[in-house]
């Protein structure tokens, strides 16, 4: 699915914040080619590109319990490799290397950001919503994180649970 038929059919949806309960719940696998689950991808793009400084966003973040998710790092300073934007539906890790702290932030804790250790380099196998397409991407850099962090959110974690403690969490800087 490419960000554009994505962004022309999506509906922007509210985004929850922590403590919503669906955010601790481990989605759903789900049958890609289902036409909600298409309406749920095209939704995600649409939500991620109204939110400034956003690089990804998963379904339990609009309140469903689905292993869905999107990312488009383009143009972002920390990206290597970059893929454009996508959606993924039932992503799994199944290589991980070369581990790096970095800091990251996620629109359902608004108001902080943490030191997260994250693989610097994955493959992740998914399926693409629509065509239900297998697919295998290697990727590096800021774009794992970010595949890593919404692969999270699927699976009912936030960032505040991979921290190392209460060292690693800050208050989130407000530019005005």
């Amino acid at each position: 699915m490419t960000g554009e038929n994505a962004e022309s059919a999506g509906r922007v949806l509210p985004v929850l914040t922590a403590p919503a309960t669906v955010l601790g719940e481990v989605g759903q696998e789900v049958d890609p080619t289902d036409p909600e689950i298409v309406q749920l991808a095209a939704d995600l793009v649409a939500t991620m590109r109204v939110s400034p400084g956003c690089v990804g966003l998963a379904a339990p973040q609009v309140g469903v319990s689905a292993q869905v998710f999107c990312v488009d790092v383009t143009g972002h300073p920390k990206a290597a490799t970059v893929h454009g934007t996508f959606v993924l539906c039932n992503a799994k890790i199944v290589e991980a290397s070369r581990w790096r702290p970095g800091r990251e932030g996620c629109m359902s804790v608004p108001d902080l950001t943490g030191d997260v250790k994250r693989a610097a380099r994955i493959v992740v196998e998914a399926v693409l919503p629509g065509t239900g397409e297998s697919v295998t991407m290697t990727t590096d850099a800021f774009e794992a994180r970010a595949l890593q962090h919404e692969i999270d959110h699927c699976g009912g974690k936030l960032f505040l649970d991979r921290v190392a403690g209460a060292h690693a969490i800050y208050q989130r800087k407000v530019y005005l």
